[in-house]
């Protein structure tokens, strides 16, 4: 039976929409402005971009007291800003300074940004990846390690997706700075959940989106600091001073300057709550001695107050979700937009986190909304899914063509590259094809072709002494099983 209520505690990946940005919403709806373009020359186009003007104020001010409206590019999305910095500005810098031809982006980036490396590279960048520490931080010694007078752009994310850990983002500023490079900060995680003053940090361009703060999904904006040089990566209009074609979502942009009026004036307050219950979850979960802070110490490091991060010793994170989301609570992995990959997190990879332990991370989000008995029940939840699961060895997912050892029962398993691209079933080990067959009997289920999963239930087994005849029947056995 499904649980009465679900709890989402998934709000890094996308938070609902608040009541503010849902009235804004319904009033635009309502209102002679609904439908107008804000470019056209007639009284109704003129109060619409008036209206546009005063959200862009909005955004203006909760980046920073000194910030100019004109400093604000509204984009579809957190995605598109932090792509049309990564390309445009390296790309104006190379047009000016043709010797600054390297960019360099943390290892612990959003996949907005490491997918589009191909195209730097594709357009003569060179790229540079910076590791993190094992807690998941970019240092400054690290960065400046690998900076050049030919770089043209850094881009290190102001707090990460997955850990919830907070940058040295001035600090680093500074050592891009001294050698001449534009920085750029990935703040979508950031923006209205921890205080910053974007003067303060001495960024060039810095990227939010309206989803992460309970506004619309859609819409997003990029700061870019005045005289910073940047070239357009798509045309066809003259809207937000060319580098972003297309009339503009007024509806979407009215709803998030909504969300953005009604956070602004409690960031800090509503930081040190949510940090608060972050940190009394953590304490709770790590007590278990097989769950562990993805950064290690989690006490002693800067995170993001709503974003609590574990790995379940000797557990995947697909089990784990689908066990939690069976007693009401939806959680994630990682981030959402490589929620398909069934491998480790390229960012707990890159803070040096086993690959074993990374397969079995958990990323719990909320923010001020939240029910503070609603984490207490989930770490008990929690603690319930491993006393269920503890008589039941979860090993890990492998590749096809892999050994799969199994220590409790010493099994091996031999799955060939050539297996059938095809839903293939098998009752018992004589059902497998002959290169996977082994000699203690399974119900299995092959449902994926390039990964498995692999699990057995540690039940006794009658023993009784092997047989001579090569053709004789393993005993009926229903108590171990493969699953996908």
């Amino acid at each position: 039976m499904p649980p009465q209520k679900y709890v989402n505690l998934d709000y890094a990946a996308s938070t609902p929409m608040r009541p503010e940005a849902i009235k804004a919403q319904q009033a635009y709806d309502s209102s002679p402005l609904a439908g107008v373009n804000p470019n056209s020359l007639h009284s109704l186009g003129r109060q619409a971009a008036i209206k546009l003007e005063d959200c862009r104020r909005t955004i203006a001010h909760s980046l920073g007291a000194r910030v100019r409206s004109s400093e604000i590019i509204f984009t579809g999305g957190g995605t598109e800003a932090n792509v049309l910095a990564l390309l445009g500005i390296p790309d104006a810098v190379r047009q000016r300074w043709r010797t600054r031809t390297r960019v360099i982006v943390s290892a612990i980036e959003h996949d907005s940004i490491l997918d589009n490396i191909a195209s730097l590279r594709a357009s003569g960048f060179e790229v540079d990846l910076v590791k993190p520490d094992r807690a998941g931080r970019i240092l400054p010694d690290a960065l400046a390690a690998v900076m050049g007078d030919d770089v043209a752009l850094v881009s290190v994310m102001m707090a990460n997706n997955e850990t919830g850990v907070v940058q040295p983002i001035g600090e680093l500023a500074r050592v891009a700075h001294a050698h001449g490079a534009r920085i750029h900060v990935d703040a979508i995680q950031g923006w209205l959940h921890t205080p910053f003053d974007v003067n303060e940090l001495g960024v060039d361009a810095l990227s939010i989106a309206g989803h992460k703060i309970g506004g619309p999904v859609g819409i997003g904006a990029l700061y870019l600091k005045t005289r910073t040089t940047i070239r357009a990566r798509s045309f066809g209009g003259g809207q937000e001073v060319g580098l972003r074609p297309g009339t503009q979502d007024l509806r979407a942009i009215i709803a998030l300057s909504a969300a953005t009026s009604a956070l602004l004036p409690n960031v800090r307050t509503d930081a040190v709550r949510v940090g608060m219950m972050a940190n009394k979850l953590y304490a709770a979960l790590c007590e278990h001695p097989r769950i562990h802070a993805t950064m290690g110490d989690w006490s002693t490091i800067d995170r993001l107050p709503g974003i609590v991060s574990i790995y379940v010793e000797g557990m995947d994170s697909e089990e784990l979700i689908l066990q939690l989301d069976g007693r009401g609570f939806e959680v994630s992995a990682g981030s959402a937009c490589s929620s398909g990959s069934l491998d480790a997190s390229h960012v707990l990879l890159a803070m040096g986190v086993p690959r074993e332990d990374a397969l079995g991370s958990l990323r719990i989000s909320f923010d001020d909304r939240v029910d503070e008995r609603d984490l207490d029940r989930f770490a008990r939840a929690v603690w319930e899914v491993w006393d269920r699961c503890s008589s039941v060895n979860f090993f890990r997912t492998y590749s096809i063509g892999s050994h799969v050892r199994t220590p409790k029962l010493g099994i091996t398993l031999v799955f060939p590259s050539e297996i059938p691209m095809q839903r293939w079933r098998g009752s018992s080990a004589h059902s497998m094809p002959r290169s996977t067959r082994f000699f203690v009997p399974l119900s299995w289920e092959l449902m994926s072709y390039s990964r498995i999963t692999l699990c057995t239930f540690p039940l006794p087994i009658a023993s009784r002494p092997p047989r001579p005849c090569a053709q004789a029947r393993p005993p009926r056995c229903t108590r171990r099983r493969v699953m996908a």
